[in-house]
């Protein structure tokens, strides 16, 4: 990006937020940044969006088949990341699965492992 581009594109802050939309949302990388770069980091932060939430979700995972990974690319490509477990409960809930957060007033079914 040049000086006279930077210049034209609005403010650092317009800028940086266009950067992200293109980043985690899907948008349209903002004029004067490299395309390619851009889009590689978007695949990578998608990939780590679905190995976070298989982590953390396993039973999600398992319950959206052996193809998981390939449907959340393609529900999360679109959408901003709000927090792991919300995209997980989007991610079920759009694929009409049960919500995978645990229930207020349930023990989990395995307890922590606190103090280690």
């Amino acid at each position: 990006m040049t000086i006279e581009s930077a210049r034209t594109a609005g403010t650092l802050a317009e800028q940086q937020a266009a950067v992200v939309c293109a980043l985690v949302a899907g948008a349209q990388p903002p004029p004067g940044f490299d395309t390619d770069d851009l889009a590689a980091t978007a695949h990578g932060l998608l990939h780590k969006r679905a190995e976070e939430v298989a982590r953390r979700f396993p039973r999600l995972a398992q319950a959206a088949g052996p193809d998981f990974r390939a449907r959340y690319l393609d529900w999360a490509r679109t959408r901003p990341k709000t927090t792991t477990t919300e995209d997980a409960a989007a991610f079920a809930r759009d694929l009409g699965l049960p919500d995978p957060r645990p229930q207020p007033g349930r023990r989990p079914r395995w307890p922590g492992r606190r103090g280690r």
